[in-house]
């Protein structure tokens, strides 16, 4: 259900607390944008909100850790609080483990839960979405002495291309890039050591994991991403978004509203560039 788990959460919690509150853009940068700004949702009535119960994750850098103070912290987290500001609602944010938060909005123990749950139909089944507030693409990573360009099904033939065996990245190559040499690793770890130490010539994989690892100091000294992103809902989902109980209609369309308000002033992109210096996509 979730979008995808990432790296331990000692490594990224330690390189996601050194972040500044604010990055500046770079040429490795990019925000995403997934709402027309000529279409925004319903705007909510005011008086039908009241104090909400927001449910997020626990130990999944960078979408929620916790500070050394014990404040709970992250994308997820931020985007929670912004969503209330700009709602102008109060909001309670809690920390809960990962298998209980579906739960939780099912049985009407949260409101929402901003959590980073993949919009899937396993989830579906259960609780109601808000629009997709990112997606996971998938890149191909490369060494940097490679300098590799724009990778195409046409430009890989004869080339060694790591993934992680049984995932959807691995069906993804087989489907489009038939012509490449698939190196199959058991873990992530492998396949980013894999690149890393020049044993493929390529690594295809999370995109947002790989920011994280090219962001930290052993990625970024060997690697760099190569061609992408890559979307395909078919391969990759339709995103991560909000869940709702279901049947609570206005709560989710109020949400759809603060998260286009966000994304037009600005806010959704100070957060996505405090916790992605090194884009995804």
């Amino acid at each position: 259900m979730h979008a995808s788990r990432r790296f331990p959460a000692l490594l990224l919690s330690a390189l996601f607390l050194a972040l500044p509150a604010r990055a500046a853009p770079g040429p490795e940068v990019f925000v995403p944008s997934l709402w027309d700004p000529a279409s925004p949702p319903p705007k909510p009535d005011p008086a039908a909100l009241k104090p909400l119960l927001i449910v997020t994750g626990q130990d999944d850098p960078p979408f929620a850790f916790t500070l050394p103070d014990g404040t709970p912290a992250g994308f997820d987290v931020d985007l929670a609080r912004a969503l209330c500001d700009e709602l102008k609602v109060a909001c309670t944010v809690q920390a809960r483990r990962w298998d209980t938060i579906l739960p939780a909005i099912a049985a009407g123990a949260g409101d929402a839960a901003v959590a980073s749950i993949a919009i899937a139909p396993a989830s579906l089944a259960a609780v109601d979405f808000t629009s997709p507030y990112y997606r996971t693409p998938a890149r191909f990573v490369a060494p940097l002495a490679a300098h590799a360009g724009d990778v195409l099904p046409e430009t890989v033939a004869g080339k060694r291309i790591g993934v992680q065996a049984g995932t959807a990245h691995e069906a993804y190559l087989k489907a489009f890039f038939p012509a490449a040499t698939l190196v199959p690793f058991g873990s992530a770890a492998e396949l980013r050591a894999a690149v890393a130490g020049g044993k493929v010539d390529l690594a295809f994989g999370d995109g947002i994991a790989f920011a994280g690892w090219l962001n930290g100091p052993a990625g970024s000294a060997c690697c760099a991403f190569a061609g992408g992103p890559f979307t395909e809902t078919r391969f990759f989902g339709e995103g991560a978004g909000i869940a709702v109980k279901r049947g609570r209609e206005p709560l989710r369309v109020a949400l759809d509203y603060a998260l286009w308000r966000l994304a037009q002033n600005g806010t959704y992109g100070d957060l996505w560039l405090k916790y992605f210096p090194v884009s995804p996509y």
